[in-house]
């Protein structure tokens, strides 16, 4: 029982780290309609700037100021970059983030090199949160679950109680009444892409001390991201987070189980069926804890095509 309420622990935790890359896509797909194949980057992005940072500014210094400049690098690339490119639909702005993604991973080797680097917790939260049974839960792992939970309140607050979310939300439905009561839509636009890069940053700079900090952790967790909000539902933020705390406690439960898809199948009654079939259910579940958030997702859009929480198309 201990061993589960360490796994619930670590899936809601990994859930919210999923919810904190993933709410600025959402945002950027939401208020935009852009699909952003390079968003992952900016959350490693974050990752190496708070650890070049963290010398001369601290680790709380360093967790202020990348994500602003990720969030500056995100305003460059909507002005300069995807607004040439907007009108011409999704099959362009994927291709062109795609090809952003590659260029940012290279100079991250070409300045960093090719290899994990030291960023690491800093000495005034590496420590002991609670004592769970014989097992002791770090302190980090907890504030990276708040400052989840604080950005998904501030985001939510932001576009529904304040006069920012309702010129943001009028400028995508009502982009040219927006225009005829003086509002700057493309401004508003660059404005949005620039605070969802930011938040990506700033999911990197805080996960980045706990998790390695390397040139590959864009394309270990950039596809889980679009898993996340294609189950959620594109452009919902509620759902982003469902989904994320959905995908992140099934996986942990998942890695913990030792027994065999077979073994799943007996308790159905249906033990000799599937030892017939053999190949992938003599598997322990286990090994295939990487492949249940794909799985989750192709349940989900057969089953309700626009995600958990996202609108009729």
């Amino acid at each position: 029982m201990e061993h589960l309420y360490i796994s619930l622990l670590n899936g809601v935790i990994y859930g919210l780290l999923l919810f904190m890359v993933s709410a600025g896509l959402t945002l950027i797909f939401g208020m935009m309609g852009i699909l952003n194949f390079a968003h992952a980057s900016f959350y490693m992005l974050g990752a190496y700037f708070a650890y070049a940072l963290q010398d001369a500014l601290g680790f709380w210094g360093a967790l202020v100021v990348s994500p602003l400049l990720v969030g500056l690098i995100g305003i460059v690339v909507e002005r300069y970059i995807l607004r040439r490119v907007h009108h011409y639909g999704h099959a362009h702005e994927l291709l062109i983030t795609f090809g952003l993604s590659f260029i940012i991973a290279e100079l991250i080797k070409l300045f960093f090199g090719n290899y994990p680097v030291n960023y690491r917790i800093p000495g005034d939260l590496d420590f002991s949160a609670f004592t769970l049974g014989s097992l002791n839960y770090p302190a980090y792992r907890v504030f990276m679950g708040v400052v989840a939970i604080l950005m998904f309140i501030a985001i939510y607050q932001l576009l529904t109680r304040t006069r920012v979310g309702i010129v943001v939300r009028s400028a995508l439905y009502r982009p040219k009444m927006a225009e005829a009561l003086g509002h700057n839509v493309p401004l508003v636009f660059m404005g949005v892409f620039g605070v969802g890069a930011a938040l990506a940053g700033l999911a990197g700079a805080v996960a980045g001390a706990f998790y390695t900090t390397n040139p590959n952790m864009a394309l270990e967790l950039g596809v889980l991201v679009f898993v996340v909000v294609v189950v959620g539902g594109l452009g919902s933020l509620g759902g982003a987070m469902a989904a994320s705390l959905l995908i992140g406690v099934v996986t942990a439960i998942a890695v913990g189980i030792d027994a065999t898809l077979t073994d799943l199948f007996a308790l159905f009654g249906a033990r000799a069926w599937a030892e017939q079939m053999g190949g992938i259910f003599a598997l322990k579940v286990s090994s295939l804890a990487a492949t249940i958030p794909f799985a989750l997702m192709l349940l989900v859009l057969l089953v309700r095509p626009n995600g958990l929480m996202g609108g009729k198309g």
